[in-house]
Protein backbone atom coordinates (compact mmCIF):
# COMPACT_ATOMS: atom_id res chain seq x y z
CA UNK A 1 0.00 0.00 0.00
CA UNK A 2 1.46 3.29 -0.82
CA UNK A 3 0.85 6.12 1.09
CA UNK A 4 1.25 10.10 0.13
CA UNK A 5 4.64 11.41 1.51
CA UNK A 6 3.30 14.18 2.83
CA UNK A 7 1.15 12.20 5.37
CA UNK A 8 4.11 9.83 6.69
CA UNK A 9 5.84 13.67 7.22
CA UNK A 10 2.96 14.18 9.25
CA UNK A 11 3.18 11.37 11.13
CA UNK A 12 6.76 11.41 11.91
CA UNK A 13 7.09 8.16 10.53
CA UNK A 14 9.58 8.61 7.58
CA UNK A 15 11.87 11.41 6.49
CA UNK A 16 11.18 12.64 2.75
CA UNK A 17 14.83 11.14 1.73
CA UNK A 18 13.70 7.73 3.67
CA UNK A 19 10.58 7.70 1.18
CA UNK A 20 12.28 8.87 -2.12
CA UNK A 21 14.55 6.03 -1.57
CA UNK A 22 11.99 2.99 -0.54
CA UNK A 23 10.38 1.07 -2.55
CA UNK A 24 7.41 1.98 -2.65
CA UNK A 25 8.01 5.27 -4.41
CA UNK A 26 7.47 5.58 -7.89
CA UNK A 27 7.77 8.43 -10.09
CA UNK A 28 4.45 9.80 -11.51
CA UNK A 29 3.88 11.34 -14.82
CA UNK A 30 3.55 14.69 -12.99
CA UNK A 31 7.04 14.48 -11.05
CA UNK A 32 8.62 13.55 -14.42
CA UNK A 33 7.19 16.23 -16.75
CA UNK A 34 8.01 18.90 -13.88
CA UNK A 35 11.73 17.58 -13.76
CA UNK A 36 11.96 17.69 -17.52
CA UNK A 37 10.15 21.41 -17.43
CA UNK A 38 12.40 22.82 -14.86
CA UNK A 39 15.98 21.08 -16.41
CA UNK A 40 15.11 21.99 -19.98
CA UNK A 41 14.62 25.71 -18.65
CA UNK A 42 17.26 26.09 -16.24
CA UNK A 43 19.75 24.24 -19.35
CA UNK A 44 18.62 27.04 -21.85
CA UNK A 45 18.94 29.88 -19.18
CA UNK A 46 22.21 28.81 -18.44
CA UNK A 47 23.55 28.54 -22.56
CA UNK A 48 21.85 31.88 -23.24
CA UNK A 49 23.52 33.84 -19.84
CA UNK A 50 26.89 32.23 -20.37
CA UNK A 51 26.41 33.01 -24.34
CA UNK A 52 26.17 36.95 -22.93
CA UNK A 53 28.69 36.47 -20.61
CA UNK A 54 31.23 35.30 -23.20
CA UNK A 55 30.04 37.61 -25.55
CA UNK A 56 31.18 36.62 -28.68
CA UNK A 57 31.01 38.31 -31.76
CA UNK A 58 29.51 34.86 -33.50
CA UNK A 59 26.87 34.30 -31.36
CA UNK A 60 25.64 30.92 -30.40
CA UNK A 61 27.30 28.20 -32.10
CA UNK A 62 25.57 24.84 -33.84
CA UNK A 63 26.39 22.98 -30.72
CA UNK A 64 24.97 24.95 -28.80
CA UNK A 65 21.57 25.24 -30.84
CA UNK A 66 21.60 21.43 -30.91
CA UNK A 67 21.87 21.51 -27.04
CA UNK A 68 18.93 24.39 -26.49
CA UNK A 69 16.58 22.41 -28.97
CA UNK A 70 17.29 19.15 -27.62
CA UNK A 71 16.53 20.90 -23.70
CA UNK A 72 13.49 22.41 -25.46
CA UNK A 73 11.94 19.39 -26.83
CA UNK A 74 12.52 18.17 -23.41
CA UNK A 75 11.02 20.77 -21.60
CA UNK A 76 7.90 20.34 -23.88
CA UNK A 77 7.26 16.48 -23.32
CA UNK A 78 7.33 17.52 -19.91
CA UNK A 79 4.52 19.57 -20.52
CA UNK A 80 2.35 17.03 -22.17
CA UNK A 81 3.34 14.50 -19.08
CA UNK A 82 1.58 17.32 -16.76
CA UNK A 83 -2.18 16.69 -17.67
CA UNK A 84 -1.38 12.93 -16.61
CA UNK A 85 -1.50 13.28 -12.77
CA UNK A 86 -0.36 10.54 -10.77
CA UNK A 87 0.13 7.93 -13.04
CA UNK A 88 3.26 5.86 -12.70
CA UNK A 89 5.54 6.89 -15.08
Amino acid sequence: MTTAPFSLLNQGKQTLMRYLFSPEFTFSKRLLGLHLIVIGMIGNAVMIGWDLVRRSEHGVGPQQKAAMIVLAIGAVIGLTLLPLGRVKA
